[in-house]
């Protein structure tokens, strides 16, 4: 029986610039950074004690090089959850972290949104409560 989605591929311009994003900017784990054939690697991010994390998957010819940065269009790709929005969002803030908006009350939450080196928008958010979810 299928129980879990485990990752999550973001296609990305280069494997170590990335990987150093997302480990140094947002404080994700590298849990995996292994050679493959053609000069790929598996590289998989995650926040610490996340189940899923991110397959950083380095563009492959034209068509996914132009997919980068905008693999959903425009929308809110991820949404990233804390227990502190306070001090991710200053810590963020302090290692160069882009936010696009102020910091907002919803009514599931506080909210900002802000984008990965490529300019894929994400949501830093302090859930109200454990049950409710956004919608962005």
């Amino acid at each position: 029986m299928v129980s879990r989605i485990s990752l999550a591929t973001l296609v990305v311009d280069d494997y170590d610039r990335a990987k150093s994003f997302y480990c140094d900017a947002l404080g994700f784990e590298c849990r995996s950074d292994v050679m493959l054939d053609d000069g790929k690697r598996w590289v998989v991010v995650a926040p610490a004690g996340a189940e899923s994390g991110l397959l950083l998957a380095r563009a492959d010819g034209a068509s996914q090089e132009e997919t980068i940065g905008r693999q959903t269009g425009g929308r809110v790709s991820f949404f990233l959850e804390t227990d502190d929005f306070a001090r991710d969002h200053a810590g963020f803030l302090a290692r160069g972290v882009r936010f696009e908006e102020p910091p907002r009350h919803e009514a599931y939450g506080t909210v900002a949104v802000f984008v990965d080196l490529y300019g894929n928008r994400w949501d830093l958010i302090e859930p109200r409560d454990a049950e409710t979810q956004p919608a962005s």
